[in-house]
Order: C-alpha cells, then structure tokens, then sequence
C-alpha cells in the first residue's frame, strides 16, 4: 500500500493552508475534504478581515481560491469523510473512509468547530442572512443597527459587550434566570447602557425573509409570547468540535481529548500522539478566527515538515 508522507483531515482554511505549504515543500500531501469541504466560511457571506482582500470577498470563493492553490502545488483532495483513525504506530499511521485505508508517516487534524445552534428552521434558512456566531467577524456589518446575542456564558458576554461598538442597541437574551458567566462579565454587561439583558426567555423562531427582521420569544416565567424587532441575531451558546472519527475501528480514542472537546495540544499544534500536529479550531476555543486557522495550519505543515526529516 502507498504509504503518504502527509495526510490532512479538513478542509477549512487551517487544513487547506497547510496543504498549500507541504504540497510546496515537496510532501505531495493528501487532504480529506470531507463531502461538506470549506469548513464554516462556506455558510459565510462577506468577509471583510481575510488579508489580502481590500473589497472584501465571499467565503466559498475564499475557500475555493483556498483549493485550487492547494492543488496548483500538488495537494490530492479527496471530498470523502474519514470514519476513523488508527495512531497506534508511529509512521504508520492510518486513516479509514469506511473500510478503505489509507496510510501516512504523518497526519494533520484540522477538521475545525460547528457553531452550537438552536437547531430551529429558521436559524438554518437564515445562517448568512441575519444569523451568525461570530461578533468579531461580522459586528461591523450591523452599525447603527439592533442586534440579539443567545447565551448565557463568557463567550456571550464578550460578544455582547464588543457588538456595541457597532450597534445602536445589543439585547442578551438567555432562557434562565442566571448567567453560566463570570460576575465580572456579568457586571460589565450590565453596566453598558446599549446592553438590554431579556431572562427567562426561550428563542421559538427567528423572523424574516429574506433576511433577519426580529425573534419570536416565550416568557418561561410566565408563559407568554412576544416579538422583538432586529436585525441581526449572534449565537454564542458554545461550539462542537469535530472530533468524532478520531477513534480506532474498536472505539478506542487515538488523540488526548479535553473535557470541553477540544483536542489537547503543546504549544498549539502538537497532539498528544508524536508525529500527529492539530490545526485550527478544532484546538482552537478562543479566537475562532479564519485568519488564525490558517496560521496554525502554516505551523503545523512546517513542523511536520522537520519532523519528517528528523525522522526519516
């Protein structure tokens, strides 16, 4: 069987930038795009912060200039999603789609993170259109405008907090009665004046066509019903790894995993497993950024570059 030098598992800008760089260094990388390739800029209409980009540019043509370059420089992509791994032998690790193996002397982990969503219909049929997760991302988009943040956490603290930058009026809507943030957060929000906190409220629909215009909300307290005008609607009730496959064909996990489910790393990108490198948000749970991403993957080809050279 054709032994790989590198095997990348994702395609968003982490997996892809560091195919970009082993395909240039010679590596002839293979990367498992997964049958959804792109990662979360696929469902991302303008972005404004990607260097190099002074008009902006739309996220699928960001990832697809993201592949083409992969595959200018030699990069095998396959749109097939791996089921499981194999990381017990070093140099020899291995990397199932359904029963077909595939084998690498190195494999890189940037399969990313999935917003945690509502999962109502209408979050889905908005996502792009009004309904996002990331404040720092698209928070310049909604100046002079209403916006709502989901959640209760640090994460919806911070999002709420850096949306008034922008925004004329920021509601933090959470369904209980107390927030999972830190008090310090909590006093932060509640001292800025654009901020209006809404508790005990359940989110049943978000409204509009095309785009966002307002949420439908149940007051759990006292049962009611009741219609918010907006613009935008900021999810921040946490993000899920993709670490699924990440186990062996008995079940067994192959890579350290946290108790929040993101992979465990030294020094950002390397796995608990040597000659394993992560890449991206799937290590990632503080920035979430593209830009960032794709820096980690420039890292983890590198080093996975030297390791092979050391180890050969």
């Amino acid at each position: 069987m054709d032994k790989r030098n590198i095997i990348i598992i994702g395609s968003g800008p982490a997996g892809l930038t560091a195919a970009i760089y082993a395909a240039r260094a010679s590596l002839a990388p293979l990367l498992f795009a997964g049958v959804e390739f792109g990662g979360q800029l696929m469902t991302t209409t303008e972005i404004e912060n990607f260097p190099g980009f002074p008009e902006g540019i739309q996220g699928p043509d960001l990832m697809m200039n993201m592949v083409k370059q992969a595959e200018r420089f030699g990069t095998e992509i396959r749109f097939e999603n791996v089921t499981a791994v194999d990381f017990g032998e070093m140099q020899n690790f291995k990397v199932y789609v359904g029963d077909t193996e595939y084998t690498a002397k190195s494999v890189i982990v940037a399969t990313g993170a999935r917003p945690r969503l509502l999962d109502l219909p209408s979050e889905h049929r908005l996502w792009g259109k009004g309904v996002t997760s990331c404040a720092t991302c698209d928070g310049p988009f909604y100046r002079g405008k209403v916006v709502a943040v989901i959640g209760g956490g640090d994460s919806a603290m911070e999002e709420a907090t850096f949306l008034t930058r922008f925004a004329s009026k920021v509601y933090l809507i959470h369904r209980r009665d107390e927030f999972r943030a830190s008090k310090i957060m909590v006093q932060k929000v509640k001292a800025n004046a654009k901020i209006e906190i809404i508790l005990h409220a359940e989110v049943l629909e978000i409204l509009g066509e095309p785009k966002v215009s307002g949420v439908k909300l149940l007051n759990k307290q006292i049962q009611t019903e009741s219609t918010l005008n907006l613009d935008g609607v900021f999810m921040a009730i946490g993000h899920i790894p993709v670490t699924n496959y990440l186990v062996n064909k008995a079940g067994q996990p192959q890579l350290e995993i946290l108790p929040s489910g993101y992979i465990h790393t030294r020094d950002q990108i390397y796995a608990s497993v040597e000659g394993v490198f992560v890449a991206g948000d799937v290590q990632d749970s503080h920035f979430r950024q593209a830009i960032t991403a794709a820096g980690t993957g420039a890292m983890t080809a590198l080093e996975a570059e030297k390791w092979l050279v050391e180890n050969s």
